[in-house]
């Protein structure tokens, strides 16, 4: 019982952990911030150019950033540039007074596009509705599909390719000689191989929302291998490479592995192990150091304890296996699957924290149900694996719970040279249903990387501070801090405090807020404000739907001089 009640006690301890947090993590897909010009903006002249800034470090990879007139044609100066978070696409010179569309596809750290759009107009040009240009939202089925497919496939065959050998090495050393083994570990090596290929493969077409025709494409797998994302790649696939040719060189059937061969085989399963962490959403957010060595432990306990059930089904607990090996490895197992059960299960609770936020995160959003489907299908394998320590804990004639047998017909007061058939099957089929209960784990965790995490899901409170600027584009009119809560769709509150050039509270002569969603071709809305003291503002507007609204500042500061400020608020 002793993993059930430590999963049960990890559950109900995030539970409380999650609500108590009270700086929650940066979420892993990309948001923007703020961009210049504001979406809607109307300016008395052109712009030299737009910048986008999102909330992390994103790039363009085989994405992109335009901008377009209302013909649909280009009237950027050319390629955009990314600096950290920000986005700068230059225009071209003595652009006429009209209505432009900028619309972009960028690739945020944990390697998932993030697109838009929005609009501005100069002069006395009608604003366009961003939408009119498509944002490229729209991912080919194919690559939806093929994607959690490579990742699964590279899931499977790191637990068999690292796995296997390790619990050979700590359990039963009698599997060394085995066939089976050496062609499952080579097998899942293979895996680890193809299911990273097809990742950097499909990232291209990912990023650009090409379909499956673009695989090869030259440009977008070269795109790929110069990001972060693809270099990571070809390490797995170079380490994976050296490891099979390790194991294959060193592992013959009448012998295991020498030492020297071992410890190469552990350094280089230990880099593969990092650069299976090093991606997605550990990469992307706050502390990602820490992050990234949480998930390599979580990696490697799940190669650790579903390599070793892989062991017991396939060779140990087969009928030939001598029962003096059978009673010297399964103690053994039975002490290493608590450890790789609990280092699961910690590590497993922290990554949630980081990446559910509340316990809210986890009832109300697609990440929150895809992880809830996986804890069950843990708490079920757990089950079976309690029936696998119960049987061998009476087979070594020590049971901590006497009164209670899990099976009926375990052992008589005689010793026989082998396990009763029947004693044997129950074992066996306790592991079996352990290995489908992880088939189905490392499905859902494919499925799950590919997920929204729940802190980017769920709205959080805004508050940004933005400088007034004028229609000329001059600076030093003060600024304005806006705070939004909650970000949602229906009510919420404004509040919005003005100061001057030197930072302190200013009385303007008129102030007017307003929120517009260009998609959709709503608003421009009028927030009604009430002064809530010194330059202090607040408003009660109700937002009608989902979507990134832009609220807009309007300050008149004398008879002939009003400046403005925008930020953009992805209401979820």
């Amino acid at each position: 019982m002793l993993a059930a009640a430590l999963l049960l006690s990890a559950l109900l301890g995030a539970g409380l952990l999650l609500d108590v947090v009270t700086a929650p993590p940066a979420s892993a897909h990309a948001m923007v911030v703020t961009s210049s010009p504001a979406d809607g903006e109307r300016l008395g002249t052109a712009p030299a150019q737009v910048t986008i800034e999102f909330d992390e470090h994103v790039s363009l990879g085989a994405g992109y950033a335009r901008v377009l007139d209302g013909q649909g044609e280009r009237v950027d100066a050319g390629t955009a540039e990314v600096r950290d978070d920000v986005v700068t696409v230059p225009l071209r010179a003595d652009l006429p007074d009209a209505g432009y569309v900028v619309t972009y596809r960028v690739v945020s750290a944990d390697s998932h596009p993030v697109s838009g759009a929005f609009s501005f107009v100069v002069g006395t040009g009608e604003l366009p509705a961003a939408g009119s240009v498509g944002s490229g939202e729209e991912i080919d089925p194919g690559v939806a599909v093929l994607l959690p497919l490579a990742r699964w496939l590279g899931y499977a065959g790191l637990a068999l390719g690292l796995g296997v050998p390790l619990a050979l090495a700590t359990v039963w050393a009698g599997g060394w000689a085995s066939g089976r083994s050496r062609r499952v570990t080579l097998g899942g090596l293979a895996a680890v191989v193809v299911g990273a290929a097809l990742s950097l493969l499909a990232q291209g077409p990912y990023a650009a929302a090409a379909g499956l025709g673009s695989l090869l494409d030259g440009q977008l797998v070269g795109t790929t291998l110069d990001s972060g994302y693809g270099r990571t790649l070809l390490a797995r696939i170079a380490l994976a490479v050296l490891l099979a040719a390790v194991l294959a060189g060193s592992w013959r059937r009448d012998r295991r592995p020498g030492g020297p061969a071992l410890a190469v085989a552990g350094l280089l399963a230990a880099g593969l192990v990092v650069a299976v962490a090093a991606v997605g959403h550990p990469v992307a957010g706050s502390l990602p150091g820490l992050a990234v060595a949480v998930s390599a432990v979580h990696v490697a306990a799940m190669c650790g304890w579903l390599g070793g059930l892989v062991v017991l089904f396939t060779g140990l607990l087969r009928g030939s296996t001598p029962t003096r090996e059978l009673d010297a490895a399964l103690p053994r197992w039975s002490t290493l699957a608590g450890g790789y059960i609990g280092a699961l299960v910690v590590t497993g609770v922290l990554q949630s924290v980081r990446e559910v936020g509340s316990f809210s995160g986890l009832v109300s959003t697609s990440y929150g149900w895809v992880l809830l489907a996986k804890l069950a299908v843990v708490l079920l394998v757990l089950v079976a694996a309690l029936v696998s320590r119960d049987w061998v804990q009476q087979r070594a004639g020590r049971s901590r719970r006497p009164g209670h047998r899990v099976v009926a017909q375990a052992f008589s007061a005689t010793e026989e040279a082998e396990p009763p058939p029947a004693t044997l099957g129950v074992l066996r089929r306790s592991v079996l249903l352990e290995c489908v209960g992880a088939v189905v784990v490392l499905a859902l965790s494919a499925v799950l990387v590919s997920q929204v995490p729940a802190t980017a899901s769920m709205a959080e409170p805004v508050e940004v501070t933005l400088p007034l600027q004028s229609a000329a584009g001059s600076a030093g009119n003060g600024s304005v801090q806006v705070s939004v809560d909650p970000v949602t769709p229906g009510p919420t509150t404004v509040h919005v405090y003005l100061y001057d050039a030197e930072g302190r509270l200013a009385q303007p002569q008129q102030i007017a807020v307003s929120l517009t969603e260009v998609a959709q071709q709503i608003g421009p809305l009028d927030v009604e404000l009430a002064a809530a003291g010194p330059g202090h503002y607040v408003g009660y507007p109700d937002l009608p739907s989902a979507g990134s609204w832009t609220l807009t500042v309007t300050v008149r500061l004398g008879e002939f001089t009003a400046v403005t400020a925008s930020t953009v608020l992805a209401v979820r």
